[in-house]
């Protein structure tokens, strides 16, 4: 039968990510809005931007937070174009944004000592694979796929490369070793339901170093450079950004930080996050025609819930369709390289009672389209 209740909030798209529960445009605080981002009231709210961050996560001594153009990507890149090519470099990918970094690094850089660890959809490469006298590019989640690396043993404590992580669906929904990850990145817009555009940036003392102490051989465009004269630009991660960033995005940013707060912190972030996978895995559990892609428990991805069915790639599309039509689930299609099947996005601003809500719907759509 049709099910009666809806999800109170059908918007489960993997980015931009629902707005945190209880959400009001207009609770925002706007004062910074026709400031100059360069005034003490812009530079002020772009600098707690970046010490709330930090002190949420609760980053080691000497790490730094910026905020920088492009979103995760314009984040990454400048990680990429910035480091890279002082050392060998391995690229451990299995998705498809893993692996755009992997040709950005072989096409654009152009480097001849990148090696490629990789496995297909659902699996994750083999992480002793990994030689950490090499710098090292990897996704901490694979937020096409629904795979991500189960914790961060793997990761060498004396390793001379540095360690280069994608995180923007992860950090704050997953536990993050930062002592071992000397370059992080993520979005706004992923587990926070942040706005689009802008990029965090959080280099480790070594990663400064880096920086400080090598010249890549190519030219770097002006929103990549992070140096001046040898030495960072420290303004960068107090609040002083290289280019125009939107006051009102960055108001958003610290509204979501400011719920982060009042949850109790990432701890209970986090935990929202995995109770509304276990949701996911008690009706993959009852339903033999649906299943994870990820083929490992371990693996499994608390945020970028993807599924695979028994089903036509048409059917599965005929179901996206008609639960959007019913107002029940937005823009859960899976990714458009991924293999056929449901994207659910699952961090903490999605609530539990709407995940539960929406799987009775997924049982009956998915009889309409196959009957």
């Amino acid at each position: 039968m049709k099910p009666s209740v809806k999800p109170q909030n059908p918007n489960f798209s993997s980015g931009p990510c629902s707005k945190r529960p209880g959400y009001d445009v207009n609770a925002l605080s706007l004062e910074t809005l026709g400031r100059s981002h360069r005034s003490s009231l812009g530079k002020a709210a772009l600098g707690e931007a970046c010490s709330k961050t930090a002190e949420l996560l609760g980053l080691p001594e000497g790490y730094r937070v910026g905020v920088v153009p492009a979103s995760d990507t314009g984040a990454v890149e400048m990680a990429l174009w910035s480091m890279l090519g002082a050392r060998p470099v391995d690229v451990v990918h299995w998705e498809s944004f893993g692996s755009g970094w992997y040709s950005d690094i072989t096409k654009q850089l152009k480097l001849d000592d990148a090696r490629s660890i990789t496995a297909d959809y659902g699996q994750l490469p083999n992480l002793d694979d990994v030689n950490f006298d090499h710098d090292v590019v990897f996704t901490w989640n694979g937020t096409t796929s629904g795979v991500k690396v189960p914790d961060g043993d793997w990761i060498a404590d004396d390793r001379t490369g540095l360690t280069i992580c994608d995180a923007t669906s992860a950090v704050f929904a997953m536990e993050m070793p930062w002592e071992k990850l000397d370059v992080v990145t993520f979005s706004w817009q992923k587990v926070l339901g942040g706005e689009g555009a802008h990029g965090m940036l959080i280099l480790s003392p070594r990663a400064v170093e880096r920086l400080e102490n090598y010249t890549p051989a190519w030219p770097l465009p002006k929103i990549f450079r992070m140096t001046k004269g040898g030495k960072l630009i420290e303004g960068i991660f107090k609040g002083a950004t290289i280019n125009t960033p939107s006051m009102l995005c960055v108001a958003d940013y610290l509204d979501a930080l400011n719920w982060i707060e009042s949850l109790g912190g990432v701890s209970a972030a986090i935990k929202k996050s995995e109770d509304n996978l276990a949701v996911v895995e008690a009706f993959v559990a009852e339903n033999d025609w649906i299943n994870f892609l990820a083929a490992e428990k371990a693996t499994l991805s608390n945020t970028s819930i993807c599924l695979t069915l028994d089903a036509t790639a048409d059917q599965v599309k005929a179901m996206v369709k008609l639960l959007d039509s019913e107002g029940v689930a937005y823009d859960i299609g899976a990714y458009r390289d991924a293999p056929d099947g449901l994207r659910l996005w699952g961090g903490a601003t999605v609530e539990k009672a709407d995940m539960e809500a929406l799987m009775p719907w997924l049982a009956w759509a998915y009889q309409e389209v196959t009957a």
